[in-house]
């Protein structure tokens, strides 16, 4: 993708607060002095079975780069790509779905565009509010702050499990799921009312590939410590079984250079940062001396929050792996 924009001539407008420069997780124009408008649009492709359920975590999953830029989300449209031989009523619980939870976020669904494709691809184009001095990119990043993960990870490596295996535990099912289908809109208000100077969501590229957008957008290091990283029950135990999730590679690909391995920490780790993920966490950077509070605050609203690094002067622009 970075090669693709290379090509593109610059576009110069005051208007723009945020752009394509830092990888952001939307774009951010401003209307009006006070008021600027938020714009993301994201696709996915199934992850369950249930349509109605994968058109709430597409939703979900489509509404958190509005969050994560700390935005409040106005206007959605859909987005499908729908094989033509599968039955309409599909579509239909798909839409539900993902109109259930813009509802829950207060936005409004407009319509949208429907192309014939192979397989089922569904997301969203949405569009927020978000007021110009509140903006939480993922470049503010500083030394001495800390790094907070408001979901676990394992979602791809259950995903490719279910794909490769058809079965998995009950139990590890419905807690992927509940997690892919809570909004981080409780995340993205505290991490506000907290001061956060930076935040990503955790999504396609995994957690060290957005973990390292944050890095190099904001020219610092961070050292990530697997200890104490939030997983899923039982996703280690599939990944040293052999369950690999499809983006591993490509994001290794992408994002290795920037990333260094203690020699002790174990290799499943490294399978399991470099998965993707879907609807993932926001990953928050935030003042070392407030970031009890805010886990606090974000275990109360019932998220599985936890504080699984740290911002360093040390390596700019690499992600430091460790214990």
């Amino acid at each position: 993708m970075a090669s693709a924009l290379s090509d593109l001539p610059p576009i110069n407008d005051d208007r723009i607060l945020v752009g394509t420069n830092t990888a952001d997780d939307a774009g951010v124009i401003r209307i009006a002095p006070d008021r600027a408008l938020v714009n993301t649009v994201d696709l996915l492709a199934p992850v369950v079975d249930d349509p109605y359920t994968y058109g709430r975590i597409a939703a979900v999953n489509s509404l958190s780069d509005i969050y994560a830029m700390g935005g409040t989300p106005l206007t959605a449209m859909n987005v499908i790509g729908f094989p033509a031989d599968l039955d309409i009523k599909v579509m239909g619980e798909i839409l539900h779905g993902a109109q259930d939870e813009v509802v829950k976020a207060g936005a409004v669904m407009l319509g949208g565009h429907t192309f014939q494709d192979a397989e089922i691809r569904f997301g969203l184009a949405l569009t927020g509010e978000i007021s110009p001095d509140r903006i939480v990119t993922n470049s503010g990043g500083r030394p001495g702050d800390v790094i907070i993960l408001t979901k676990p990870l394992g979602t791809g490596t259950v995903i490719q499990a279910m794909m490769t295996r058809g079965v998995i535990p009950e139990e590890l099912y419905r807690s992927v799921t509940e997690s892919m289908t809570t909004s981080n809109r409780d995340a993205s208000e505290l991490m506000l009312k907290y001061g956060a100077d930076a935040c990503t969501d955790v999504t396609g590229f995994g957690f060290i590939g957005h973990c390292w957008e944050m890095a190099d957008a904001g020219k610092v290091g961070i050292n990530v410590r697997v200890g104490n990283l939030p997983v899923f029950p039982k996703v280690l135990d599939l990944i040293r079984d052999g369950v690999i999730d499809a983006g591993v590679n490509m994001n290794k690909n992408s994002f290795e250079n920037g990333v260094i391995f203690d020699d002790d920490v174990a290799p499943e780790f490294s399978t399991l940062l470099y998965a993707s993920e879907t609807s993932g966490g926001l990953l928050i950077a935030v003042s070392g001396d407030r970031s009890s509070e805010l886990v606090a605050e974000l275990r109360d609203r019932g998220l599985e929050a936890a504080v699984v690094g740290e911002i360093t002067s040390e390596n700019p622009g690499k992600i430091r792996v460790c214990r």
